[in-house]
């Protein structure tokens, strides 16, 4: 019996191992994987051969790597030559010089079968042209654009092909369904609805959306009244006006009538004086005010006034000779409660919308082309036309951008999730697709497609005219004014009645003109005219005026003929 188990301890250190070492480091040798040498003790590593194997069995030599040059297209003494850096051609499988990005889908071979529709009435976003002669199709656009730049973001190639396909029967009908669609993607202004998902997988959107409404415009200019100069002033202004000129007519009534005898008299007398006063500082044509109180009030309320009417002015003065261009409508329940014709275009879920939202189905109209809905909405409701176009913002811009000066856009009124790519359920496409969407929209080449496809929009904007929303003249406005006035009008009064509380000598004595009795003086006569002379007098009477704190002296003349002196002395 043969023992197999090894004693290591039993091993010695080999009298001849050094000897071996030497020989092994001088052997050199060619072998089947190349030089074979030992240098410093270690085996050194010879050049490798890189092969392309096609698929026919063809083996082609594209390279070499070596430990001191790398790659190189020829082994040579010169291994640093740039001209032999690197490996020849390659030729990848289906004779394709391209270097592939990794597995495809299909992974059968097939070519993805994208669908575009051939009628969507805005080649903006998709065109699609059929040729005759080679039988192909050629889609443009801006969708066309973004999935294409979309696929070149994928990590791994993707062949496809468009097949086009129509929207609607000629009768109006859908052409097909979801079933029907014999696609795996399809590539269009598709707008994102919950309901749809049930069916089909959208990728993110690639642009914003929403539902407006298409409307002429009108100029208010066209349209005055007899009450056309009430427009500038909003209800609020016109109360609070009228308010404060009553309440300053109160104001300079208290300050005045104690010692003025225009504000004295009857009451009725004295309302109107008052009312007269506060009013005629309109046309600045008010009375003369004694008091240094009701001066100060009246030189704010003046202020005010010609702040008033120089807005005022200038607010019908623009409304007179700017044009006032407005939309004939700004809400849909104004459609609904007028019982106006509105239209949809051909094939759109906006129908949905309408009738969700409360519309007659009777007065709803479809149309098929910009050029029909521009008649339609020329036409009106009352003679067979429509007085609102409601359809999707984008496609809505583009339509202005046709017709600039007639129409504008109101709205959005309904909010959607904006336009994608659509694929079907479950595709493992639709995710990488969506990545892809994001890299695009937020990079230059959005721009770019945007620019090319829809430049049309900005010059448009720059020669339409300009929709004037005119705001009337309220009283958030002028509160600030007001309060001014208000304030200024109350300490006048506050410190008016302090003062007549505490003060009793008040003598309160106005005489304007003398009164005009039987010996009918005429003071403007010189003496000789009068055959007696005149002897004027001059009566001192203190009297306090209202809020002033220094007491005012009028003098009140009183004509004294030489009789009544006589029978003065007479009766000293």
């Amino acid at each position: 019996m043969i023992n197999t188990s090894i004693d290591l301890e039993t091993f010695r250190v080999s009298q001849s191992g050094q000897l071996l070492r030497q020989s092994l480091s001088r052997t050199r040798f060619k072998g089947l994987t190349g030089d074979f040498s030992f240098v410093n003790g270690e085996l050194q590593s010879s050049a490798f051969e890189i092969v392309n194997v096609n698929g026919h069995g063809t083996v082609r030599t594209i390279g070499f790597w070596t430990s001191q040059g790398g790659l190189l297209k020829k082994i040579s003494l010169n291994c640093t030559n740039a001209n032999n850096v690197g490996l020849g051609s390659i030729i990848w499988p289906r004779d394709s010089t391209s270097i592939p990005k990794g597995w495809e889908i299909p992974t059968n071979g097939k070519k993805l079968r994208v669908g575009v529709p051939v009628d969507n009435g805005f080649p903006e976003f998709v065109k699609v042209v059929l040729d005759p002669i080679t039988n192909t199709t050629e889609a443009t656009g801006s969708c066309i654009d973004i999935f294409n730049a979309a696929i070149q973001k994928l990590p791994y190639a993707v062949t496809y092909d468009f097949i086009p396909f129509a929207l609607s029967k000629p009768d109006g009908t859908p052409a097909s369904t979801y079933n029907d669609l014999n696609f795996d993607d399809v590539v269009a202004a598709t707008t994102i609805r919950g309901n749809r998902s049930l069916y089909v997988d959208f990728t993110l959107p690639f642009t914003e959306s929403g539902v407006g409404m298409l409307v002429l415009m009108k100029d208010q200019n066209k349209s005055k009244n007899a009450w056309f100069f009430l427009q500038p002033l909003a209800k609020d202004l016109c109360l609070s006006t009228v308010c404060c000129f009553i309440f300053i007519a109160f104001v300079i009534w208290f300050l005045e009538h104690r010692i003025n005898e225009d504000f004295r008299g009857n009451p009725w007398c004295q309302i109107s004086t008052s009312f007269w006063f506060s009013f005629s500082t309109i046309t600045f044509s008010q009375k003369r005010v004694v008091s240094n109180s009701a001066r100060f009030v009246v030189l704010i309320w003046v202020f005010v006034i010609m702040i008033l009417t120089q807005s005022y002015t200038a607010s019908l003065m623009s409304r007179l000779t700017i044009q006032q261009l407005q939309p004939t409508y700004t809400n849909i329940n104004e459609l609904i409660n007028n019982k106006e014709y509105v239209g949809y275009p051909e094939g759109s879920f906006v129908y949905e919308l309408l009738i969700q939202s409360g519309f007659d189905p009777s007065m709803i109209r479809v149309y098929k082309s910009k050029d029909e809905c521009d008649d339609l909405l020329t036409k009106g409701s009352r003679t067979g036309g429509i007085s609102a176009a409601i359809d999707e913002t984008p496609f809505i811009r583009l339509f202005l951008a046709k017709f600039c000066s007639k129409y504008t856009m109101v709205g959005p009124i309904f909010k959607t999730d904006g336009f994608a790519f659509v694929f079907r359920k479950g595709s493992p496409l639709a995710p990488d697709i969506s990545r892809a969407i994001l890299n695009v929209t937020e990079g230059d080449k959005m721009k770019e497609i945007e620019k090319k496809w829809f430049s049309k929009q900005t010059e448009c904007s720059t020669t339409k005219p300009m929709v004037s929303e005119s705001k009337k003249l309220g009283l958030d406005t002028f509160w600030g004014l007001f309060s001014v006035v208000g304030a200024a009008s109350l300490f006048a009064l506050l410190i008016s009645t302090l003062y007549f509380c505490t003060h009793d000598d008040d003598s309160v004595i106005v005489t304007s003109t003398p009164p005009n009795d039987a010996s009918n003086t005429d003071f403007n006569d010189s003496p000789s005219e009068q055959g007696t002379p005149v002897d004027q007098r001059s009566l001192i009477i203190p009297m306090h005026i209202g809020t002033e704190s220094d007491s005012l002296n009028h003098q009140i003349l009183a004509n004294t003929s030489p009789q009544h002196e006589g029978a003065e002395e007479n009766n000293a």
